[in-house]
């Protein structure tokens, strides 16, 4: 078989020959046509048409394969930790690393002229624009995620605060396993009450962090997701919080029963103070109007005995 230079060959001196038909018509000067053909040939083929079609630089093809492999690695990373959720306490490496190889590809210019431009060959050559999507959905995610809220400010790590609240994640879990094991054999499936005493504290901690972050998160957000924390911290709150109240059918004592009480007490007094203070007041008022009543009789009777005296 023919290598495939030959058959470029063949076909650059094909397509030369079409362009000098009117040439290689004339009897007599099929000769000069065909040498003329074959020059043609040998030009098109020093430009690298159509055999060879432009391609990229070394240096865009190495961005273009760099970005690739990213993107491979952060999707396989997305996938293995979809369940329970642990994206952004997983995949921010990955994800930062993405990021980078995309800037390099947008800010990078090939070697030989203008018109190689790595951002333009790779990002906007074509209607699909599969990189552009590519980097688009990745960055989609990853804000629906909320994963800012969970790393520090430059994206390098967990925060001290979702350090913090996983630890304590991690010790409820902990706890639950431990007074399971403790109980599955005296106790029935049902009853979960050594769990309900002996991981009231770690719970009640665990949720009142969490409350805590998201008072501090709506504070502080302006965005659409700011409502939100992290989905690896919202994804184990509501995996423990089902634990304790659907499984293990515990209750956590209401820290503000004292206030709700003594509130509660004094509406439902309130009729009654208002009903004896409005009793107490008609009965004044109907003293004072009858005392006049009393010094007019008396008046009119001392009045009459000087008349008869």
């Amino acid at each position: 078989m023919a290598p495939p230079g030959c058959f470029r060959r063949v076909l650059l001196t094909a397509l030369a020959l079409a362009l000098l038909g009117f040439v290689a018509a004339a009897g007599p000067h099929q000769t000069p046509a065909l040498e003329l053909a074959e020059e043609l040939a040998e030009e098109l083929w020093g430009a690298g048409l159509p055999g060879d079609l432009p391609e990229l630089e070394p240096e865009c093809r190495s961005l273009l394969a760099a970005f690739a492999e990213g993107s491979a690695a952060l999707t396989g990373c997305l996938g293995r930790r979809a369940r329970p959720v642990r994206l952004c306490q997983g995949c921010h490496g990955h994800y930062r690393r993405l990021l980078a190889q995309y800037g390099s590809i947008a800010r990078a210019v090939g070697n030989s002229s203008e018109s190689h431009n790595c951002a333009r060959s790779i990002l906007t050559s074509d209607r699909l624009q599969i990189v552009v999507t590519l980097s688009e959905f990745f960055n989609e995610t990853w804000e629906a995620a909320n994963c800012a809220n969970c790393l520090k400010n430059n994206s390098e790590g967990l925060s001290n605060s979702t350090e913090e609240f996983l630890d304590l994640f991690n010790k409820s879990l902990t706890c639950f396993e431990h007074n399971l094991q403790g109980q599955a054999i005296d106790l029935s499936p049902n009853n979960y009450t050594e769990v309900c005493k002996n991981c009231n504290e770690t719970y009640t901690k665990l949720n009142d962090l969490y409350n805590h972050l998201q008072r501090m998160n709506r504070q502080g957000g302006e965005s659409v997701h700011s409502a939100h924390l992290c989905i690896d911290v919202e994804d184990a709150m509501n995996i423990t919080r089902k634990l304790w109240s659907r499984t293990f059918n515990c209750s956590l004592p209401c820290s503000d029963t004292v206030p709700v009480i003594a509130v509660s007490s004094f509406i439902l007094f309130l009729p009654i103070v208002f009903y004896l203070s409005s009793f107490l007041h008609s009965k004044q008022k109907k003293r004072i109007l009858i005392l006049p009543k009393r010094i007019q009789s008396n008046a009119s009777l001392v009045n009459i005995q000087e008349k008869y005296s």
